[in-house]
């Protein structure tokens, strides 16, 4: 078929296309008029992800916002939500519902608040911003008051319920440190009793200076005193008489009985001296300082046993503090008053209805009834075929046309 002999069929049928359209068209019209209006109602929140956290000055991630925010589009539905809006709208004492309520199938075992839930959740719908932390909170009411109120309580119920489960958690969590910080508490007065036994049961006592080791400085420093004190008599007396000798040549003469024997007697203390006097001085001291040293190596395995207590009270006080501080920590993020999520203002009531779109149904009527209108036509003139042109005939008679006659006008 070619398009001069399509557009003939459609040219000798063009009643039976208009007569299509007309009554598609009166069919749209009618639904229209017919079908309940849905009206949406829409409202916003923004979720405070580059907001640090109010105690703990945490942020989350690319990734985790993600996550976070698919997990809140999907809470906002969730009937720990829903359920709250249902009491705030005051559905629960509805007679309208009530009796729509007991009409329900006798399957339905659901009790009165989750039925009315359900309602709000098939009609509400959530969708994220691209690009952005903004969730968009849509419901689809019968009138644009009630989707207006419906939308609110939605919103209101989402942000309360959002506040009341980070106060829980962080209260779940204050408890459970706070039993940590008791048991640690305990163990730190333990660690500290055992130290403070140990340093009375063997009278040693862990200072800031002993926190080092400075027995070895203590051993040297006690051994140069003793070589001192050892030679310093002996010093003396040679010293002594050596300035009575020069005293007395200033006045007597070299062979005198008196400066003579004094020269005896600085020479026999100097031999005294030189012989083992001072060794004998310093044998007698280097014993002392033995003894010192074994006492202080003695001490040594007693301060190395109260150095390592010393360290597990340090470790189980900073292990205490770092617990405490969780406590605290929990339990002002329990009394904060930051939901993490901000409503961008009240919905508004929709101007125009979502549901039906006229021009949608009208256009579509329209184009419905033309392509009816168009297949009825060609199914009418292949059943009852007519010759409307030369290339019908042509093609009927399957010959050769020599030769087109125009009607006389």
């Amino acid at each position: 078929m070619s398009l001069i002999q399509f557009w003939r069929i459609l040219r000798a049928r063009w009643l039976l296309i208009v007569a299509t359209t007309v009554f598609s068209l009166a069919g749209g019209i009618i639904a229209v008029q017919l079908l309940p209006p849905r009206w949406d109602a829409e409202a916003h929140v923004l979720l405070n992800l580059l907001k640090p956290d109010p105690v703990t000055g945490e942020m989350l991630g690319g990734g985790a916002s993600r996550a976070y925010i698919g997990t809140q589009v999907g809470l906002i539905t969730d009937y720990g939500v829903i359920g709250q809006a249902v009491d705030k709208l005051g559905w629960l004492s509805d007679p309208n519902l009530i009796q729509q309520y007991q009409s329900r199938p006798s399957t339905d075992t659901r009790d009165f608040r989750r039925w009315a839930a359900q309602i709000i959740i098939d009609r509400t719908r959530v969708t994220a911003a691209d690009n952005s932390s903004i969730l968009n909170i849509i419901y689809t009411g019968s009138d644009p008051d009630s989707a207006k109120a419906v939308a609110n309580a939605v919103t209101q119920s989402y942000i309360e319920n959002s506040l009341a489960t980070r106060r829980s958690d962080a209260l779940k969590n204050a408890d459970w440190y706070a039993l940590q910080a008791a048991k640690a508490k305990k163990s730190l007065e333990q660690a500290q009793a055992a130290e403070t036994k140990f340093e009375r049961d063997n009278n040693v006592v862990m200072t800031q200076d002993e926190r080092t080791d400075v027995d070895s400085a203590r051993l040297t420093a006690m051994a140069q005193t003793n070589v001192i004190e050892a030679g310093g008599g002996a010093e003396a007396s040679l010293a002594e008489i050596d300035a009575q000798i020069k005293n007395a040549s200033a006045v007597l003469g070299p062979n005198h009985p008196d400066l003579i024997a004094m020269k005896a007697k600085r020479n026999a203390i100097a031999a005294a001296i030189s012989q083992g006097g001072l060794r004998g001085a310093q044998s007698a001291h280097g014993s002392r300082v033995d003894q010192q040293k074994a006492l202080i190596i003695a001490e040594r395995d007693k301060l190395a046993k109260l150095r390592n207590l010393h360290t597990e009270v340090e470790l189980q006080r900073d292990f205490y503090n770092k617990t405490a501080q969780k406590e605290i920590d929990f339990r002002q993020q329990a009394a904060a008053t930051d939901a993490g999520v901000t409503a961008l203002g009240n919905a508004s009531a929709p101007l125009s209805p979502s549901f039906p779109k006229v021009p949608l149904i009208v256009g579509g009527s329209v184009g419905l009834g033309l392509g009816l209108g168009i297949l009825l036509a060609l199914l009418i003139e292949l059943l009852n075929r007519r010759v409307r042109g030369a290339e019908d005939l042509q093609s009927l008679m399957g010959v050769p046309l020599l030769t087109v006659l125009e009607a006389a006008r």
